[in-house]
């Protein structure tokens, strides 16, 4: 029986695997809250296995079900999965550029060459805006939260510049953030406007740390991976116009969401 590799990426919110049959990689998440489902739908697709380990949960991985696996350090995989990827999916970054990963929170390493480097990382993530989504709205399901933060106005929620300045020319664009959520209980809102402000809010930070960490670096590109902004075009759309605004160039990856899982698998 041809022994098949796999690489499992154990997140905070997921568990991402990736395992490769004749050349070919095959992708699959699960909620890390059915991790059982997860390792027995693997074990029954690929009897023979040969496994590594990444990500915050690989070890309570490892012990339960793959003792003689390898984990590798979390960071690690991150980066050599998305060199993987940039170059699997046709694109490319020609000089050195960050990567930040947006799971569950956010982190930042900067790519010098063959050199890659953790500089940053910030609570501010998906989590948060499942997390504090469900908090702000009746709504408990992810993929109905993102269809309602596409269709808000933010502007129901936040003092944009232009508020402030009204009838006067403002020295920067009128739409951009002057308070997030500062309206609160001014100004009728819905859950979809609420859910709007979130996500331009998470965009909004996350593209100032990017900035702030490309300045001190010196890099004009960013690659943005990651679960959290997997089917979330609203912010997706967020962090591509602000990085676009602060002159960055952003380069999004198709399974960007797999590149723990993919760099634990290459070294199997």
């Amino acid at each position: 029986m041809q022994q098949i590799t796999a690489g499992i990426d154990a997140g905070g919110s997921l568990i991402k695997i990736v395992y490769q049959e004749n050349g070919r990689m095959h992708f699959k998440k699960f909620s890390i809250n059915k991790m059982d489902s997860a390792i027995s739908w693997l074990k029954m697709v690929a009897p023979s296995l040969k496994v590594s380990l990444t990500g915050g949960k690989a070890h309570t991985l490892q012990n339960r079900y793959f003792q003689d696996s390898v984990v590798i350090p979390e960071f690690q995989s991150t980066c050599e999965g998305a060199r993987f990827l940039l170059e699997k999916e046709n694109k490319s970054i020609v000089d050195n550029y960050l990567i930040v990963n947006i799971g569950t929170g956010t982190s930042w390493h900067v790519v010098k060459g063959e050199k890659a480097e953790r500089i940053l990382g910030s609570g501010m993530g998906g989590g948060t805006f499942s997390g504090l989504g469900s908090l702000l709205t009746q709504v408990q399901d992810y993929q109905l939260l993102t269809v309602l933060a596409e269709e808000g106005n933010k502007g129901k929620v936040d003092i944009l510049v232009k508020d402030i300045y009204e009838s006067a020319e403002s020295p920067i664009e009128g739409d951009l953030t002057a308070a997030n959520f500062a309206k609160g209980k001014k100004q009728d809102h819905t859950e979809a406007d609420r859910l709007a402000s979130l996500s331009n809010m998470i965009a909004e930070t996350i593209v100032l740390l990017t900035s702030q960490a490309a300045a001190i670096h010196q890099v004009n590109s960013v690659l943005i991976i990651g679960t959290g902004i997997i089917g979330n075009p609203s912010l997706k759309k967020g962090l591509d116009y602000y990085l676009n605004m602060v002159g960055l160039t952003s380069v999004f990856l198709d399974r960007g969401e797999y590149c723990g899982a993919i760099g634990a698998s290459l070294t199997v």
